[in-house]
């Protein structure tokens, strides 16, 4: 079998194959709230095929969002509208779904995404952001408050709050944020945490408030269920966080009973020189993978099967995670096992458009 579509368990859940669809902000949520777009959102991907459906940066406390349009997991209404959406998506397929949750630190309190996402003026509803540091994501930004080692205790226990809400609203897997220059990669940073104390400096130091958090979420969160982290290899800047940095992180939240690690990188400077290209963060992956031994995920720039299964077949990660591939064609493992020879279910309502039975296929494809 190729290893794209082989299954694989991640904790209490099992993966009918490797391809994930991974966490994409959609900035239309009301108070936090999921609405109709989201409900389309989850359905279309319920459809897909993907082995997991992660759903976007979901924020533990309403200051926590990236915006006013981003969701969040702190209220009843909350809570309801996510049951409702999760409810709606396990009637179309029997493959898990995830949430992730995050809090944006610094980089919090912005316009919507195609508003700019530029810091919010008085007249927009601005609020107060918190970082490791009192340092501003960039000139122009609101600059944070440095929390308390108080502050991060009450943190710890939003984010097993938002856990346990997780768990009631059905979802399957939570995925902890700790990459994208948000708050826990603004601890991990020495770009953006510029600390004397014991939450500042060594690498021991800058992993004490994640892993603190990473642990209230382990505690809170079912062990028959899946949960796993979103990290950062990089901040592509000299000075910032490394790959080893990343490794270390990962030996940690294994340790302590991850399932998984997804290995990402940058956006915690806005000088950062990303070298962007196909399969850009790959070998990131590898190396967590060989230096942690968790099951580690891959992403960046993965849009051809061929090159998602050699990534796997080589052994440089677990999975294969794609986002705005996704959004281009929510078809895309269908694609896939086509162009890998395997044979997948599609939804009954849709098995006429499979290529071994609609002729147009091979028109609509072409090889």
């Amino acid at each position: 079998m190729n290893k794209l579509f082989e299954p694989i368990q991640l904790g209490g859940i099992v993966m009918p194959n490797r391809i994930v669809v991974a966490p994409m902000c959609q900035y239309s949520a009301s108070d936090g709230t999921l609405q109709d777009w989201h409900l389309a959102h989850f359905v279309s991907f319920a459809c897909s095929g993907a082995g997991l459906f992660v759903v976007e940066a979901t924020g533990v406390n309403r200051e926590a969002r990236i915006s006013h349009g981003c969701v969040g997991l702190y209220s009843d209404d909350n809570e309801a509208a996510a049951k409702r959406m999760v409810d709606a998506y396990k009637r179309v397929t029997k493959n898990p779904i995830g949430v992730q949750l995050a809090h944006a630190g610094r980089k919090a309190s912005v316009g919507r995404n195609w508003e700019g996402g530029q810091p919010l003026k008085p007249g927009q509803s601005p609020w107060q952001t918190v970082s490791a540091s009192a340092t501003p994501y960039a000139d122009g930004w609101h600059t944070p408050h440095e929390l308390s080692e108080s502050d991060i205790k009450n943190l710890c226990d939003d984010f097993a709050q938002a856990a346990r809400r997780a768990h009631r609203a059905g979802y399957d897997a939570v995925e902890l944020h700790a990459a994208h220059g948000y708050l826990l990669h603004q601890f991990m940073s020495p770009l953006s945490n510029t600390r004397k104390d014991q939450y500042g400096g060594s690498v021991d130091n800058r992993l004490r408030a994640p892993m603190q958090i990473a642990e209230a979420l382990r505690a809170a969160w079912p062990k028959d269920r899946c949960l796993g982290a979103r990290i950062s290899a990089s901040d592509w800047a000299d000075g910032g966080a490394t790959p080893e940095d990343a490794v270390e992180f990962a030996q940690r939240l294994k340790a302590v009973g991850y399932d998984y690690a997804c290995v990402s990188s940058g956006a915690v400077v806005p000088h950062a020189r990303i070298k962007v290209g196909p399969h850009y963060q790959v070998p990131f992956a590898a190396q967590v993978k060989k230096g942690s031994g968790i099951a580690t995920r891959a992403v960046g720039m993965i849009v051809d099967p061929l090159a998602a299964e050699k990534i796997l077949a080589d052994g440089d990660a677990d999975m294969v995670a794609l986002a705005r591939g996704f959004l281009d064609n929510p078809r895309w493992v269908w694609h896939a096992a086509e162009k890998l020879g395997v044979k997948i279910d599609y939804p009954p309502q849709y098995a006429r458009s499979r290529g071994d039975v609609w002729p147009g296929a091979s028109l609509a494809r072409p090889k």
